[in-house]
C-alpha cells in the first residue's frame, strides 16, 4: 500500500486552473450588493404575491440574463399580476398586449404613417416598444402575428421598411397561455418557443398559502395593493446586475456537463426532436443567474439541474408512443438529467 495514502497531511496539489478558479470564487462586495438588491425585490413582490417563489426566481433570472419567459397556467394563478409586480419593482416602462385571433403584426410592432404637414412617413411605435412587455394569451394569435415577435425577441430590434428600431434596455417579454382551453388557439411555432429562455408551469397555491392570501388581502382592493409597490431598481442598476451575472465563473467541467445534457436530448429514445444550440447557451446563462441568486460567484451542477427543466422542456418534441403513454416533457427532462454523469 502506498504510504502517502495513510498520511493525512499530504494533500494533492491544485492545478493552476483550479487555483485561479478557487481564488475567483471568493465573495465580493459586488455580489453582496447583488444579493441585497434581489432580496429587496423579492420582499417587495411578496407584499402582494403570496407563494409562487419558483415563478419569481425564474422571472428574476430571466431578466438578469436578458431572456424571456413563457408562463403556462390556468386562469387566476397570478400570471399577469407577477409581470406587473416585476415591472413596478423596476423603474421601467410597462405595456400589455392582449393577443386575439384578429390581431395584426402592425398592432404589435407599430406602423409607418404619412404625416401630411411634413410630407413624409413617420414610424408610430406599437406596444412592443416598452421595457417589460406582457403578452397575454399568446397562443390566441395566428402565425402571421406570432412571426412579428421573432426578430424583436431574439435581436431586440424591429426592422420596418429597411429602418432598424432598437429596443430600449432592459427589454423583457413575459407571455402567458392557458394549457386547458384549446378552442380558438394556435400552437406556437417551434422557432417561437426556442426564443423563450424559460417555460414556467404555474400551479395552484397550497392550502396554507391560499388562507394567507385571504387573511392579508380580503379587506383591500387589488389596485390598492399594487399602488403600495415601490421601485427597487433603476434601469441602469438592472443593466449592472446583468453584467455581473455575465461574470459568474464557470469551469470547463460545468461547461462540458451542460453540453452533455443538451446532447442527450438529441440522442434519447423518448425524444423525437432535441434542444437547439441556443438552448445550450441559455442553459449555461440561466445556471449563472441561479448561482448569483444563491449568493455564489460560481456555477455548480445543482444550478444546472435546477434550471434544466424550465430551459429545455419547451424545446423538445416527444416520441408519439411516449405521448400516448401520457409522458410529459418535464418528466423526460428530469429523468434525462439524472442519467448524465455529474462532474466532481
Amino acid at each position: 500500500m502506498n504510504t502517502e495514502e495513510l498520511d493525512p497531511n499530504l494533500q494533492p496539489e491544485e492545478s493552476q486552473e483550479e487555483q485561479a478558479v478557487s481564488h475567483s470564487f471568493q465573495p465580493s462586495s459586488e455580489l453582496a450588493v447583488f444579493s441585497d438588491s434581489i432580496r429587496k425585490v423579492k420582499e417587495e413582490i411578496g407584499k402582494v404575491l403570496v407563494g409562487q417563489e419558483a415563478l419569481i426566481d425564474l422571472m428574476i433570472a430571466a431578466v438578469l440574463t436578458r431572456g424571456h419567459v413563457l408562463v403556462e397556467g390556468v386562469p387566476g394563478v397570478a400570471k399577469t399580476l407577477a409581470s406587473k409586480l416585476m415591472a413596478k419593482c423596476m423603474e421601467v416602462d410597462y405595456s400589455r398586449i392582449q393577443f386575439t385571433p384578429d390581431l395584426m403584426p402592425s398592432d404589435v410592432l407599430g406602423t409607418n404613417v404619412f404625416i401630411q404637414k411634413k410630407g413624409e412617413f413617420e414610424h408610430v411605435p406599437g406596444p412592443i416598444f416598452s421595457q417589460v412587455v406582457l403578452i397575454d394569451e399568446i397562443n390566441r394569435a395566428p402565425a402571421k402575428t406570432q412571426s412579428a415577435l421573432f426578430e424583436v425577441m431574439e435581436e431586440r430590434q424591429v426592422t420596418m421598411d429597411g429602418v432598424r428600431y432598437p429596443m430600449e434596455e432592459p427589454f423583457f417579454v413575459m407571455a402567458t397561455q392557458n394549457p386547458i382551453e384549446q378552442e380558438g388557439t394556435y400552437r406556437l411555432p417551434e422557432a417561437q418557443l426556442d426564443r423563450f429562455l424559460f417555460k414556467i408551469e404555474v400551479g395552484y397555491p397550497t392550502e396554507e398559502e391560499e388562507l394567507n392570501m385571504l387573511e392579508r388581502f380580503h379587506p383591500q382592493r387589488s389596485n390598492d395593493r399594487l399602488e403600495a409597490i415601490r421601485p427597487i431598481l433603476m434601469k441602469e442598476e438592472v443593466i449592472e446586475l446583468q453584467n455581473l451575472v455575465l461574470g459568474i465563473e464557470v469551469t470547463q467541467a460545468i461547461q462540458a456537463y451542460v453540453v452533455r445534457i443538451v446532447q442527450k436530448t438529441r440522442n434519447h429514445h423518448d425524444i423525437y426532436l432535441g434542444a437547439s444550440p441556443r438552448a445550450t447557451l441559455n442553459l449555461l446563462q440561466a445556471a449563472k443567474a441561479f448561482a448569483a441568486l444563491r449568493g455564489r460567484g460560481f456555477v455548480t451542477p445543482d444550478d444546472v439541474q435546477k434550471v434544466a427543466g424550465p430551459v429545455l422542456c419547451h424545446r423538445i418534441l416527444l416520441m408519439p408512443e411516449k405521448e400516448q403513454e401520457g409522458g410529459t416533457e418535464s418528466e423526460v427532462i428530469d429523468l434525462l438529467v439524472k442519467e448524465v454523469e455529474v462532474p466532481r
